[in-house]
């Protein structure tokens, strides 16, 4: 992370340094343990859940955006947001995706439920970043994610 002398880290700033992705130990210093325990986990999940399908890329969004982890074949499945002590993660729901959301819509936990409600519809589709600082947070990622591609079954 890049900042004037003066200045110290708000909760959210992204990683900026440009000179190479952040490996596991920068993520884990700048997100912090706790987020850095859900961040292996959800990274994990993904492994196991659609093996040999994704291999995560990161992108660098300039001084504003940072560093981030996509996870995309032809379509992109989710990006993980390292933020100062904070995940995020970035999933996009698209026509199918809103749809098979809608008909659960009484199903999901009342703040994803707000969140989606309140994110602006694009022309792929709703943006829906979640913080992922709970355990229930990450089963609503995993279930999305789930909902927008089945996982490989196992065996």
């Amino acid at each position: 992370m890049i900042l004037p002398t003066n200045t110290r880290p708000q909760i959210g700033d992204r990683i900026t340094g440009k000179s190479a992705p952040p490996d596991d130990g920068a993520v884990r210093e700048w997100i912090g343990p706790e987020a850095f325990e859900r961040w292996a986990e959800l990274r994990n999940w993904i492994d196991e859940s659609y093996p040999g399908v994704f291999t995560p890329d990161w992108l660098y969004g300039g001084r504003n955006r940072g560093w981030s982890l996509r996870y995309k074949k032809t379509k992109a499945l989710c990006t993980l947001v390292p933020g100062y002590r904070r995940l995020s993660a970035v999933v996009v729901m698209g026509g199918a995706e809103r749809e098979k959301f809608e008909e659960r819509r009484y199903v999901w936990r009342l703040q994803l439920v707000k969140l989606y409600d309140e994110a602006k519809t694009y022309i792929d589709g709703k943006w829906l970043t979640i913080a992922i600082s709970s355990a229930d947070d990450l089963h609503d990622v995993t279930a999305l994610l789930t909902m927008k591609r089945q996982p490989k079954p196992r065996g």
